[in-house]
C-alpha cells in the first residue's frame, strides 16, 4: 500500500468558506418544511401528501450519508464536491419546475441525497487544521451547520410569504447552490489528508464500515453520546409547533420558525466549544453540553407555557446540542485519517436513528400525555447519555477530564493511525 501523503496546507479563508458552505447546503434539507401548506394548495394535494416532500428530504439525506460520504476517504474531494453541488443545483431547479407532488418529492429526494457536502467538509477541515486546533476548526464550521439548519425555515417562510409562491424558494436555493459550485471546490484539497493512493473498491469501502464500530472505542462513545443528545433535541422540535398551537399560547405555525431565529445566540456561543475541546478534551465539553441540554428540559418541564422560558430553553438546548456535536466529532476525528469520512458516516447514522426514534416517540407522547411527557422524554434521553459518560469516566479510573486536566490531543484516547484496509 502506498504510504500516506502529508496533510495539505489550509488556504487562507478556508474555514469561513467551509462554514458558509455547510450553512447553505444543510439549508436545502430543511427549507421545505414551512412551505408544505402552500405546496399542498398549489398542487391540489392533501397535507399528508405534501408532508411526503419533507420526508423525502430526510430519507435522501440519510441515504447520502451512508452511500456518498464514505467516498471522501478515497475519491478526489474537489471532483466530488463539484459533482454533488452540480447535481443538487439541477435537482433544486427541477423541484422549482415540478408540475406534480410525485416529481417534487423525487427532486427533493435527489437533492437531499447529494447535499451531504457538510459531512464531507467536517472530516476534511479536521485533517487540514493545525495540530491541536481541530476542535476550533470544527467549532467554526459546526456553527455554520447549525445556523443553516435553524435559519433555513425562517428565511424560506419569509421568501415564500413575500413572493406568494413556494417555487421561489427552490429557485433561490438552486441559484445559491450553483454559485457555491464556483467557490467551494477551490478550497477543497484534491484528496483527503493521508489517504495516499487508495484504490479500495466502492463495495469494499462500504463493507469496511461495520468493523470500524468494533475497532474504535471513541466512535462508540461519541455515537452513543450524540444519539442521546440528538434524540432529546429532535423530541423538542418535533412537538414544538403542536405545543405552541394549544392553550394558553395558541400561536400559529410561523411561531415555530421564529424560535429558530431566537436560537441563534445559543448556536453562536457553541463555536467556542471547539476551543474548549482542544484545551481540555471532548469529555469536558460533553459534560457542559449535557448540563446545558438538561437545564433546557427542566425549563420546559417547569415553565413550558411561558414564551420567555421556551426561548431561554431553546438557546440552552441549541448550545448543548451543537457543543456535543463538536466534542463528539473532535473525538472521532482524532482517529486514523484514512477512515475519518467513514467514522463520520457511522456517527451521523447513529444521530439520525436516534432522531427518528425521539421524534416519533415525542409525537405519540404529546398526543397521549401532553407537553410534560415530552419534557420527561427529553430528560430520559439525556440521562442515558449522562450514564454512558459516567461509565466511560469510571472505566478510565477517574472523573471526566476537567479544567485541571489538560491534554495535548483533542481526543480522550487518541487512536493509532493504522491502516483500516485489510
Amino acid at each position: 500500500m502506498t504510504p500516506p501523503s502529508p496533510a495539505p496546507a489550509m488556504k487562507r479563508g478556508t474555514i469561513p468558506v467551509f462554514a458558509v458552505a455547510t450553512a447553505i447546503t444543510v439549508a436545502n434539507i430543511y427549507f421545505t418544511q414551512p412551505l408544505l401548506e402552500r405546496i399542498a394548495l398549489d398542487l391540489g394535494v392533501s397535507s399528508t401528501a405534501a408532508g411526503g416532500v419533507a420526508t423525502a428530504g430526510q430519507i435522501g439525506y440519510a441515504l447520502g450519508i451512508v452511500a456518498i460520504v464514505p467516498l471522501a476517504d478515497r475519491a478526489p474531494l474537489r471532483s466530488v464536491s463539484r459533482i454533488l453541488l452540480a447535481v443538487t443545483a439541477i435537482a433544486l431547479l427541477a423541484g422549482a419546475l415540478a408540475p406534480s407532488i410525485a416529481l417534487l418529492s423525487l427532486a427533493t429526494l435527489v437533492l437531499s441525497t447529494t447535499t451531504v457536502v457538510p459531512q464531507i467538509i467536517m472530516p476534511t477541515v479536521a485533517s487540514l487544521a493545525a495540530k491541536g486546533q481541530a476542535g476550533r476548526a470544527l467549532g467554526a464550521v459546526g456553527t455554520g451547520l447549525t445556523l443553516g439548519a435553524l435559519l433555513s425555515r425562517t428565511v424560506s417562510g419569509a421568501l415564500s410569504q413575500a413572493t406568494g409562491t413556494w417555487r421561489a424558494d427552490y429557485f433561490a436555493a438552486a441559484l445559491v447552490t450553483a454559485c457555491l459550485l464556483f467557490v467551494l471546490p477551490r478550497y477543497m484539497p484534491e484528496r483527503g489528508a493521508n489517504t495516499g493512493k487508495d484504490t479500495t473498491g466502492y463495495l469494499k469501502l462500504l463493507a469496511s464500515m461495520p468493523p470500524l464500530v468494533l475497532r474504535h472505542p471513541s466512535l462508540r462513545l461519541s455515537a452513543l453520546l450524540g444519539a442521546g443528545v440528538y434524540g432529546a433535541f429532535s423530541s423538542f422540535w418535533a412537538t414544538l409547533a403542536f405545543h405552541l398551537s394549544q392553550k394558553p399560547l395558541e400561536l400559529g405555525p410561523a411561531a415555530a420558525g421564529l424560535f429558530g431565529l431566537s436560537s441563534v445566540p445559543g448556536a453562536l456561543a457553541a463555536r467556542y466549544s471547539g476551543r474548549l475541546s482542544d484545551r481540555y478534551g471532548p469529555d469536558t465539553v460533553n459534560v457542559i453540553a449535557l448540563a446545558s441540554a438538561t437545564t433546557a428540559f427542566l425549563v420546559f418541564l417547569l415553565d413550558g407555557d411561558s414564551l420567555a422560558a421556551l426561548v431561554i430553553g431553546c438557546n440552552l438546548l441549541g448550545y448543548g446540542t451543537t457543543s456535543a456535536q463538536i466534542a463528539n466529532q473532535t473525538r472521532i476525528f482524532a482517529g486514523p485519517v484514512a477512515v475519518r469520512a467513514r467514522l463520520n458516516t457511522l456517527y451521523m447514522f447513529s444521530l439520525f436513528a436516534s432522531a427518528a426514534v425521539g421524534s416519533a416517540l415525542a409525537v405519540a407522547l404529546f398526543e397521549s400525555h401532553g407537553w410534560t411527557a415530552v419534557a420527561l422524554e427529553g430528560m430520559a434521553f439525556l440521562a442515558i447519555a449522562a450514564l454512558i459518560l459516567t461509565v466511560h469516566a469510571v472505566n478510565r479510573h477517574g472523573p471526566p477530564e476537567g479544567p485541571g486536566t489538560r491534554r495535548a490531543s483533542p481526543a480522550a484516547h487518541p487512536e493509532p493511525a493504522v491502516s483500516e484496509h485489510r
